[in-house]
Formats: C-alpha cells, sequence, structure tokens
C-alpha cells in the first residue's frame, strides 16, 4: 500500500501548542498509589507529561485521526489516555475503552497463552505439532515430524516467508490451507532460518484444541481475557462490529486520511491477527507481562516467553526507529531487541485493515507501554523508541 509521507525533519523537530484537544481520559494519579517512592513519582509524572505533549503534537502534524497510549510502571497503569476521535466522520472521541484490532500483536497472546498450557501439562514447546495436529503436514514427511511447537511461535519452520497469506486474506480458514502448504516448497530445515509467517503461525490454534477439546478463542477468553480483566477484548469479527465504542479505520487519501470499513480478514487466523482490544485491556495485558499475576503466568513461564529463539537478521527493519547498535531475535510471538547499552526490549508491530499497533517492554526496568492507531500513522515507527528515551533520560526510573 501506498503510506502517509511527511517531512522527516518536521516530524521529528516540530513543537507547538496544538489546538486540537484529546478526550478527556485522565492519566492515573501517582500520588494515590502508594507503592511508589516519592521521588519515582515525581520522575513519572514528569515523564508522562512531556510524553503527552509529545504524543499530542505529534498526533497533530500527522493528522492521525485517534489513537490511545497506555503505560505500565511495574505492575500499575500509571497512564491510560485516548487522543482525537473514533471516526472522522463523527465527534466521539477515543477513549481508555475505545477499542481496536491490533494485528499482530495478537501473537503475543497466542505465546502466552501456549505458556500458560504449558504450566496446565497440557503441552509442551517440544512437543511436535503433528501429536495434537496430526493434519498437519509439509512437503518434507521427514521435516513434518520435527516440527516443534517451537518452530511454529518463533517463525522457523523452514516454509518460506508469508506462506499463504494470501490465502487468509482471501478468506480462507486454516484447515482448508492445509492441501496447499503441504505442495509449498521448503526454504531450509527447522529452526534454521527465521521466515515471518501468519497461516502456519496460526496452526498453534489448532494444536491447542488438540491438547484440549477448546477452541482458541474459548481458551483466551478463560485463560487470560477475563481472568485478566480485559473486559472489552475480543477475537471475532462479530464482538468487533457489535461494540458501541469501537474504533474505526482510515486509509491514507490526498495527503490526508479517509475513514474506511471493518473488515472480517486474519479472524481466521486469530492466533496471528484477530484480537480486538482497548487501552485499558492492553493496560491489564501488560501488567500480566511485568509479573502481576503469578497465578496465571509465573515468572519461569514468562522468561520461557522471552527467550529469543532465532535471529531476525533479515527483519531489522522493524527496529529501524532504535538508535544505536542493536542484535533482533523472535521469542515466542516476540520481536526481541538487544541493544548496545545491554538494554533488552521485547516487543512487537501490528497492522491490519488500517489499524496500527505498537508494544514494547523492558522487563528489568518494570516499565512498557501500548500504542494503537486507528490509522497507519507515521508516528508509529517512532512513538515508542522516543518513549523509552524519555525514560532514559528521567532520573530514578
Amino acid at each position: 500500500m501506498k503510506y502517509f509521507r511527511f517531512s522527516i525533519l518536521s516530524f521529528i523537530l516540530a513543537s507547538f501548542s496544538c489546538t486540537h484537544q484529546s478526550s478527556e481520559v485522565p492519566t492515573i494519579a501517582l500520588s494515590a498509589v502508594p507503592s511508589f517512592a516519592q521521588n519515582v513519582k515525581h520522575e513519572l509524572e514528569v515523564l508522562l507529561k512531556d510524553y503527552d505533549r509529545y504524543f499530542t503534537d505529534s498526533l497533530k502534524i500527522t493528522q492521525t485521526p485517534g489513537a490511545v497510549v497506555v503505560i505500565v510502571k511495574d505492575t500499575t497503569v500509571v497512564f491510560c489516555k485516548g487522543y482525537g476521535v473514533r471516526a472522522l466522520d463523527s465527534p466521539e472521541p477515543t477513549d481508555a475503552h475505545t477499542v481496536f484490532r491490533i494485528g499482530s500483536l495478537s501473537k503475543g497472546f497466542a505465546g502466552a497463552l501456549t505458556s500458560i498450557l504449558m504450566q496446565e501439562h497440557r503441552l509442551n514447546l517440544s512437543d511436535r505439532v503433528t501429536r495434537y495436529f496430526p493434519e498437519f503436514v509439509l512437503k518434507d514427511a521427514a521435516q513434518t515430524r520435527r516440527i516443534r511447537l517451537t518452530h511454529l511461535l518463533s517463525h522457523c519452520t523452514g516454509l518460506p516467508y508469508h506462506t499463504h497469506t494470501d490465502m487468509i486474506e482471501n478468506g480462507y480458514q486454516l484447515r482448508q490451507m492445509l492441501p496447499y502448504i503441504k505442495k509449498v516448497k521448503l526454504f531450509g530445515k527447522e529452526g534454521d532460518l527465521f521466515c515471518y509467517q501468519n497461516a502456519v503461525f496460526s496452526m498453534i490454534g489448532e494444536v491447542m484444541y488438540g491438547a484440549t477439546n477448546q477452541t482458541y478463542q474459548q481458551l483466551l477468553v478463560d485463560k487470560i481475557f477475563k481472568p485478566v480483566g480485559m473486559k472489552d477484548a475480543s477475537v471475532t469479527y462479530e464482538a468487533m462490529m457489535l461494540n458501541s465504542n469501537k474504533s474505526y479505520p482510515h486509509a491514507p487519501y490526498n495527503n490526508s486520511w479517509i475513514k474506511s470499513k471493518i473488515s472480517d480478514k486474519y479472524y481466521n487466523a486469530a492466533p496471528a491477527g484477530g484480537v480486538n482490544a482497548s487501552g485499558a485491556d492492553m493496560g491489564e495485558w501488560l501488567k500480566l507481562l511485568m509479573g502481576s499475576h503469578p497465578e496465571i503466568l509465573n515468572n519461569s513461564a514468562l522468561d520461557s516467553l522471552f527467550v529469543p529463539r532465532i535471529r531476525t537478521h533479515s527483519e531489522r527493519r522493524h527496529f529501524s526507529g532504535w538508535s544505536g547498535p542493536k542484535e533482533a531475535s523472535y521469542a515466542l510471538g516476540w520481536r526481541v531487541l538487544e541493544r548496545g547499552n545491554g538494554q533488552v526490549i521485547e516487543a512487537h508491530s501490528g497492522f491490519v485493515n488500517d489499524y496500527r499497533g505498537e508494544i514494547a517492554l523492558d522487563r528489568k526496568a518494570k516499565i512498557g507501554i501500548c500504542v494503537l492507531f486507528n490509522a497507519n500513522s507515521p508516528m508509529a515507527q517512532r512513538c515508542i523508541p522516543t518513549f523509552f528515551e524519555r525514560v532514559a533520560a528521567a532520573n530514578g526510573l
């Protein structure tokens, strides 16, 4: 698709007082959170006010219709705010409970759900895919037998880049794709090469059904959404359309944006890109990833979730907004950025149906952020690196 282009120099350097007002969704009052030391509260308040100004200004510059930002420190949501409108043809403001499609940020949920089922001793990363999903067949029978769950979740089955993503977009169900996947010439041995997938990654849902006799949707709702408190989240097109507080996608048009339709594409590959969620939901999700619910995901399971499984040399562009030397890997539904300063960032991007999402956390510093847009805003590339640059400049965080 054609991307909305702006002057990079003006985007980075511009700073002015905007007349565009964000929706009135207040930040969390840090003074009401006794777990933070006074100096940490002060530094956080300064950081959040600074980032709020940056985000508001950038939204104006890029004319991005709407967005929501949520920030978590330790296991506390310290900022959750909607910006702009749900749709350009409507005055309804974006708020903390406005639902967006999150695209490939969904992959992190698939990894976490796998870890939860591992805790329950219902499956294991080293298990063969065919143990639970015998219909899964590649062109090479020996390689089929060697494919493990870890290969599905880290995009290294040996299949070429984006194998039959086109079939997902054309509405095929996963099981309907199996005869076509079987005919694809393999790109390499399993575990050797990173080749990003949607269709094959989503086969983890079929594996889970084989292990539990429950659908991926049932498992996601029962084991993550409900117990964590993600009250707006869902994983179907129907649920998205029935939600009265939803954001609409916007496509680039004449150097601006135009509202487009919500599509049912990728709900047929829910583990790869089918989750709908609000900023409030993503705050609860970040809290879980920070260790707030050890009864759901214990520390060992969380650590395993983010272990780099394979280098992603061909996809360093996903971290092009970050300065300095870096090495990129893929874990279980998560990208891992190892920076030259010793910092490790766990992150992912999502793009579907003209929605864009970004999520990142520094588990060592126990701080994370998620930003959801209702357009493929040029802000997306820099909004999270900018946040962590401000975190690094703050004292006491």
